[in-house]
């Protein structure tokens, strides 16, 4: 098999950054290092790209949909088809389906749509179950009719359904059957997040919750006399933190706080995205729910927000701008930790190996060309 050369480019591998650099690769990457030390090959497809960044294919643990589609709709074809339109227009080379607190028919139908649709579009590499084990007090745009207290059992089932797919959990764990719930987590490679929680300190130190679903929104707040779910993610260095980096979620000031608080090995970039990110302002739907999106906000009709609209290219350039870290840290923050989290092994970083997905911006970090297992994909 011949291989791809892309060289003198700026390369953000997750591990350093390479000024002058090349990557070699088919559908793993073979060589990266500095553009002088490449040593041509028959068969080198090779091509120039001054002015280039290149960072790893990004990592998005939270989107419920975009472009028209959701996760709930439980159609493998469309899910496969949100996956390659979030790959092609935002360069999500790993995507984890997002459903939310529905019927358990509904969730039911969710978990086989998904399977399905991975075995169609491998960019698709796990799920995120949001709800429906949270707390009414902060649901959020989550269906407050279908709340429950955490039932192990049931997510054995839904588990099951899915093909061992769930890999992250977003409940309560202040809830009635926390405890065993977390237990079945932690033995089936599913990683426990707090969030749409009610959670004290003394509450959270009793848990075994080691993520926070989008840190600061929908979770008790962080105040002077009881630290609640924000003020634990802050201090409890085992915690990963979710934002979302759209500036309408969390102010920027805020996403600067987390940042200093939590350091930047323990952060990580989501979309939260419905269906109406990528469609034309207007009403759509979240959860069976009327939804009006303006202004690249999503809302329901009283008001709160409602998911988003943020595509993940936008998420990246705002961490740097809000907070003034670096573009290295930023690829740490939408790649790299989330490999690490949840041992996605081949993913996250431009080394030897992996496989070989690959952001190419321009200068003013617009978003050209995204490689998904050594395959290029122009953004639309």
């Amino acid at each position: 098999m011949s291989a791809k050369v892309l060289k003198h480019a700026v390369i953000y591998t997750g591990e350093e950054k390479i000024e002058d650099g090349y990557v070699r690769f088919t559908d793993k990457i073979l060589n990266v290092g500095p553009a002088s030390e490449y040593q041509a090959q028959a068969g080198d497809d090779v091509e120039i790209l001054r002015d280039r960044v290149i960072v790893p294919g990004f990592i998005d643990v939270h989107a419920h949909g975009g472009y028209s589609y959701d996760a709930m709709d439980g159609d493998a074809d469309q899910i496969a088809a949100m996956a390659q339109k979030m790959m092609t227009n935002e360069g999500v080379t790993t995507l984890f389906a997002t459903t939310m607190t529905q019927s358990d028919h509904n969730i039911e139908h969710a978990m086989a749509g998904v399977k399905a649709a991975a075995a169609k579009n491998p960019v698709i590499q796990g799920i995120h179950l949001e709800g429906p084990f949270i707390s009414p007090v902060f649901k959020g745009a989550q269906p407050e009719e279908y709340i429950k207290d955490p039932d192990t059992k049931l997510l054995a089932h839904w588990n099951e359904l899915s093909g061992n797919m769930i890999k992250l959990i977003t409940y309560a764990p202040e809830d009635n059957g926390a405890a065993a719930f977390e237990d079945y987590c932690l033995s089936h490679g599913i990683v426990p997040s707090v969030g749409h929680s009610n959670a004290t300190r003394a509450q959270m130190m009793q848990s075994k919750a080691t993520h926070v679903t989008h840190l600061y929104n929908a979770q008790r707040e962080f105040k002077h006399r009881e630290p609640g779910v924000t003020g634990h993610a802050m201090l409890e260095n085992s915690m990963t933190g979710e934002l979302i980096c759209d500036g309408f979620h969390i102010v920027p000031d805020m996403i600067k706080l987390a940042l200093e608080l939590k350091g930047v090995d323990r952060i990580e970039l989501v979309t939260d995205s419905m269906r109406a990110k990528g469609m034309p302002e207007g009403e759509s739907e979240l959860g069976g729910q009327k939804v009006f999106v303006k202004d690249k906000q999503a809302r329901l009709a009283d008001g709160t927000l409602a998911g988003s609209v943020l595509q993940y290219p936008d998420a990246f350039v705002n961490i740097m701008r809000f907070t003034g870290c670096s573009v290295a840290d930023a690829v740490k923050m939408s790649s790299g930790n989330q490999a690490k989290e949840f041992n996605l092994t081949q993913k996250g970083y431009i080394i030897p190996g992996k496989d070989a997905d690959m952001n190419l911006f321009d200068s003013a970090f617009k978003l050209q060309e995204t490689y998904s297992f050594g395959q290029a994909h122009h953004a639309e």
